[in-house]
């Protein structure tokens, strides 16, 4: 039996032993009323950053994307008071580090972000900046210069953006218009110059996508300067649009696994299963082998304007110990990673932490690119 009930029924229902098999509701759940999370449950040291949310829903309608079926279309926000007291809980915690703000789109509502930015600004100055904050935004974010200012003032130093594809006929296929009324590199050096490191997110695959796709792809990529490039093979998510469109057109094989680097495709791509996926491989190949890869982050170090207040602490000289051990003597990088390194030093020493890291991302990236090479479809 199915109930479509808001949520305290089920708790009712509970409390006298009538629990049904489905609870389903058309509400979605007031995000002003979620507490704080009981942080003495997990030991910290185990991780590398620790998440709060500000917002759920996205207000684009991307054809591949599950995010308005899952959230919503419209953003709902948590207020300035309960981001400052869930950044409290943390601190009081112990916690001194990375914060991953972890909204579909951080930016959905651009409105309430900007009345609550400031609220962050004041609190990270008041405790002279214990966190340095990354999240996931749109596109459009490298268009406002407002929002990228305080952003900036608030201690973010990355954003991840899901820029997809260089094809402008692939961007309007999977409704991704708002790309398309943006110049991409533009925006990515913009928000670089206000103190954050893009993270992208590619996709090929579309229907629209020819084989020169693969070599456009690596082009962008480079020339942009993204060092952390997250390509995936095009994946059709139960009951998103194009789940719906390819299962109409009997194109829908699997529900997939939700690995958009699996290359057991859920879906017939009208380029050809066997040129999708060895011109994925291609690509993911070409752009962490060390000279790709080195190369995009002088590019990056080249276009970033360091502004976070983050301090040298142990595990940053720890990190570099290792750096220098792992890829600095004992890794076929070593060269492009001492003359990265020395140049860092002397021509932009704030970018120097974002460096390191970004050198020790590039052993785990290899790793990856091997295992996704080498698996057989």
């Amino acid at each position: 039996m199915r109930r479509r009930l808001p949520s305290h029924f089920f708790l009712n229902d509970l409390a006298t032993g009538k629990l049904q098999k489905i609870y389903t509701s058309d509400e979605r759940p007031d995000i002003t009323k979620t507490p704080i999370p009981m942080w003495s449950l997990i030991n910290m040291k185990k991780y590398a950053a620790m998440s709060i949310q500000y917002s759920r829903g996205c207000p684009f309608d991307c054809e591949f994307c599950d995010i308005i079926l899952l959230n919503g279309r419209i953003p709902r926000t948590k207020t300035p008071d309960q981001m400052t007291a869930e950044l409290q809980a943390l601190y009081d915690a112990g916690w001194r580090g990375g914060v991953f703000i972890v909204d579909d789109n951080f930016i959905g509502n651009k409105k309430k972000v900007k009345e609550m930015l400031p609220h962050i600004i004041e609190w990270q100055r008041q405790n002279n900046y214990p966190f340095t904050l990354f999240t996931e935004a749109s596109v459009d974010l490298g268009g406002d210069f407002e929002l990228m200012g305080l952003m900036s003032k608030a201690n973010f130093n990355k954003v991840f953006l899901g820029i997809e594809t260089p094809n402008p006929e692939s961007l309007v296929e999977c409704g991704k218009n708002q790309n398309t009324r943006f110049d991409i590199a533009e925006c990515v050096q913009n928000i670089q110059q206000h103190g954050m490191q893009v993270m992208g997110g590619f996709i090929v695959g579309f229907d629209n996508d020819t084989e020169d796709i693969f070599e456009s792809q690596v082009k962008f990529i480079q020339n942009m300067g993204i060092v952390t490039a997250m390509v995936g093979i095009l994946e059709a998510v139960p009951n998103t649009k194009l789940w719906k469109r390819l299962k109409a057109e009997g194109r829908l094989l699997t529900e997939g696994t939700g690995n958009n680097t699996d290359t057991h495709l859920n879906f017939i791509p009208k380029m050809g299963k066997n040129n999708l996926i060895e011109g994925y491989k291609w690509i993911v190949k070409k752009i962490y082998s060390p000279h790709y890869y080195y190369d995009r982050i002088n590019t990056f170090v080249k276009n970033f304007n360091p502004t976070a207040k983050a301090k040298f602490s142990l595990a940053d000289f720890e990190a570099l110990v290792r750096s220098i051990w792992r890829i600095g003597i004992f890794s076929r990088s070593s060269i492009l990673y001492w003359k990265l390194i020395i140049k860092t030093f002397f021509v932009k020493f704030k970018a120097l932490p974002s460096v390191i890291e970004l050198a020790i991302l590039g052993v785990h990236f290899q790793y990856i690119t091997k295992k996704i090479t080498q698996t057989r479809t």
